[in-house]
C-alpha cells in the first residue's frame, strides 16, 4: 500500500471529526520477510504484510484510543467509535492534548532503499545458506549453528492529526545474523554475529562470521573468577545496552513519574567529563534515525550530557506541558496499536581517540565484558542500582586472558557514569536504540567464586 492511500484513509477520519475534539490517526503498514537455514536447507521462511490503524480522541482533558489491525473503511468507523467510547471512562488531565506543529522542518534523510523490496526471494535464501556453509568453516572448534538467519522490512507510517500534524515517513531494514556453537571436549560455547543495512548490498557477511566465530571460540574454558573489585571494560555491543538503560532516564515520561535518577539534575556533574551523549536521530548512519517523531513532530538532536553535565530530556507533547519545556520530537511508540510517550531513539555517544587495544593495555588488570544477562531486570531507574550476569575475558598485564562466565558485576548507574574512564575511537550501529562504542568504567564490583 502506497504513502498516499494510507493519507486518504487517514484523511477519511479526520475527517469525521466533532466539534470540540482532537483526532490524532496513525496508519501503518508494513512488509516483513524472515529466512532460517539449518543443515544446508530452508528451515523456515515467513512473509507477511501488516496493516493496521490507530485513533486517539482527546476532548475536556481527557482522552481515548483504540486500533485495529486492518484498514477497512467499515472497520475504521468502528475504531473511532471506539475512541470516543474509551474517553468517556479516562480520567481528566490537564496535560492531555495532541502534538502541534512548532515550525521545526524534517530533516532530509535517505531511509528507503528500493533494492531491498527489489532483492529477490532466491536470494535471501541463497544468502542465509552460503552464510552457514561459512560459518562451519571458519574454525574447527565450531561444531554447529543454532540459527543463520536473513530478515528484512519496510515501514511506511502516516500521522495525521485535526491540529495539522501531517508526516509520512517510509524506511527500509535488513539484517543477517548467525548464533553458533563452538565446541571443546564436553566443552561448549555459544557465539553470535550479525550485520545490518538499509538494503543488502550494505549487509557484511564478512563481519558476521568473524564475530561469531570469534564470539564463540573465546568463551571456551570459561571458569568463575574470584571476587574483586576492578576496572571493567564494556564492548560496543554491551555499551550500547547499558547506554539504552542510561537514555532512560531522560525521558521526560519517566522524569515526571518520579522514575528517574536524573529527575531535577539538569546543570549537575553527574558523569565523567571525558563523556559526552546525545539523542540524535537525525543522523541516518542509525538505524533508530527517523525525520519525524511517533507524533508527527520533526525529529532533532538533542544534548543528554556535555562533559558529564546533564543538558536536558527528551519530551513529546505530554511530558513537555507536564514539565513546562517544549517538546524535542522525542514522541515512541511500539507500533500503531500504542499511544506515544517520550522516549530515545537514536543515542550516540562522542567517541574517544584510543582503539581497543590501546585501550585494553592503559586497564593493566581487569575485565573485559562480551555480553550480559538480563541487564534490564537488574536495573532500577530510580535508586540507580545496577547488577548483571555477564560474559567475557579478565584483563591481566594489559592483555586478554582467560574466559570467564557464571559471574555478576554490580555497580550504580550514577557511580558507573562518574568512573567512566575512557571511551572507544569506534562507533557501532546495532539493532537497538543506542550506537555502541567500547567504554571503560572503572571501580565495579565482581561477584564470582
Amino acid at each position: 500500500m502506497t504513502s498516499d492511500e494510507l493519507v486518504t484513509i487517514a484523511e477519511s477520519v479526520l475527517a469525521r471529526a466533532k466539534s470540540g475534539e482532537q483526532i490524532e490517526v496513525v496508519t501503518a503498514h508494513s512488509t516483513d520477510t524472515e529466512v532460517r537455514a539449518y543443515e544446508g536447507e530452508v528451515e523456515s521462511f515467513s512473509s507477511a504484510d501488516t496493516y493496521g490503524v490507530g485513533i486517539r480522541v482527546v476532548r475536556d482533558g481527557r482522552q481515548g484510543f483504540a486500533s485495529a489491525g486492518t484498514l477497512d473503511r467499515e472497520v475504521l468507523a468502528e475504531v473511532l467509535a471506539d475512541a470516543r467510547d474509551n474517553l468517556r471512562f479516562a480520567s481528566v488531565d490537564p496535560f492531555v492534548a495532541l502534538a502541534e506543529p512548532d515550525g521545526v522542518a524534517p530533516v532530509e534523510l535517505a531511509l528507503f532503499d528500493q533494492r531491498l523490496v527489489d532483492f529477490a526471494t532466491e536470494s535471501k535464501i541463497d544468502l542465509v545458506l552460503e552464510l552457514e556453509r561459512r560459518v562451519l568453516a571458519a574454525d574447527p572448534r565450531i561444531v554447529g549453528v543454532e540459527s543463520v538467519e536473513f530478515a528484512d522490512s519496510v515501514d511506511t507510517t502516516v500521522v495525521l492529526s485535526t491540529t495539522g500534524i501531517r508526516a509520512v515517513s517510509r524506511t527500509s531494514g535488513c539484517s543477517a545474523a548467525v548464533y553458533n556453537l563452538a565446541g571443546d571436549g564436553d566443552d561448549v560455547a555459544t557465539g553470535f554475529g550479525f550485520s545490518l543495512g538499509r538494503h543488502p548490498g550494505e549487509l557484511d557477511l564478512d563481519v558476521v562470521v568473524a564475530d561469531a566465530t570469534r564470539r564463540a571460540t573465546q568463551m571456551l574454558g570459561a571458569q568463575r573468577a574470584p571476587s574483586q573489585r576492578l576496572t571493567v571494560v564494556f564492548d560496543p555491543w554491551v555499551s550500547a545496552q547499558f547506554l539504552g538503560i542510561v537514555a532512560d532516564a531522560f525521558s521526560g515520561t519517566e522524569v515526571f513519574r518520579g522514575r528517574s535518577f536524573l529527575a531535577d539534575r539538569v546543570g549537575e556533574t553527574v558523569a565523567s567529563p571525558k563523556f559526552t551523549l546525545a539523542e540524535d536521530p537525525t543522523d541516518q548512519r542509525w538505524m533508530g534515525a527517523s525525520a519525524v517523531d511517533d507524533e508527527g513532530m520533526a525529529s532533532r538532536r538533542v544534548e543528554l550530557f556535555d562533559g558529564g553535565v546533564v543538558r536536558g530530556f527528551v519530551h513529546d507533547a505530554y511530558s513537555a506541558r507536564a514539565l513546562g519545556a517544549a517538546s524535542t520530537g522525542s514522541a515512541v511508540r511500539s507500533g500503531f496499536r500504542s499511544t506515544p510517550s517520550a522516549g530515545a531513539r537514536s543515542v550516540v555517544p562522542t567517541p574517544g581517540h584510543l582503539d581497543d587495544a590501546a585501550l585494553i593495555a592503559s586497564v593493566g588488570n581487569g575485565l573485559w565484558v562480551s555480553d550480559v544477562q538480563g541487564l534490564h531486570s537488574g536495573v532500577n531507574p530510580v535508586s540507580g542500582d545496577f547488577s548483571t550476569g555477564i560474559e567475557g575475558r579478565l584483563i591481566r598485564g594489559g592483555e586478554l586472558a582467560e574466559p570467564v562466565r557464571e559471574v555478576t558485576i554490580a555497580s550504580t548507574l550514577q557511580r558507573m557514569l562518574a568512573e567512566i574512564v575512557e571511551v572507544g575511537d569506534t562507533l557501532v550501529a546495532l539493532p537497538m536504540n543506542a550506537a555502541g562504542v567500547t567504554l571503560v568504567i572503572g571501580d565495579v564490583t565482581l561477584s564470582g567464586s
